[in-house]
């Protein structure tokens, strides 16, 4: 096994970002299984703080939507810039989730991941 850190894209199915309208970016990640979702939804990973640490927003402007019957995580916040503005260069928000699919998962977050085939 790599000594390389499992990243939030390592352990779940799926992490991407789209547009919420012109002014705000929503994240939705999807964990594998339930045991992955009480991992990365854990307050102690990840929370308002850490997305305004990584998008530089301001943390009372990230929302938070934990959704356990369907294993999701949904995050939303405003824009750094409006949709198709002259300084936008991610019209649909499509590359907003790469900063949070690359966040390391600590050890004891990742131990449903451990013997499960990981894919980089």
């Amino acid at each position: 096994m790599s000594d390389q850190p499992l990243t939030l894209a390592d352990v779940c199915h799926e992490v991407r970002s789209k547009n919420a309208g012109p002014f705000w970016v929503t994240i939705d990640v999807f964990a594998k299984d339930h045991e992955t979702y009480q991992a990365v939804a854990d307050e102690s990973y990840l929370d308002e703080q850490r997305i305004a640490d990584l998008y530089d927003v301001d943390r009372e402007t990230v929302r938070m939507f934990r959704l356990p019957d369907l294993d999701v995580v949904k995050i939303s916040f405003p824009r750094r810039v409006s949709q198709g503005s002259l300084h936008d260069r991610d019209i649909h928000a499509g590359q907003h989730h790469v900063p949070l699919a690359v966040l390391p998962v600590p050890p004891r977050h990742t131990a449903g991941a451990v013997g499960r085939k990981v894919v980089r």
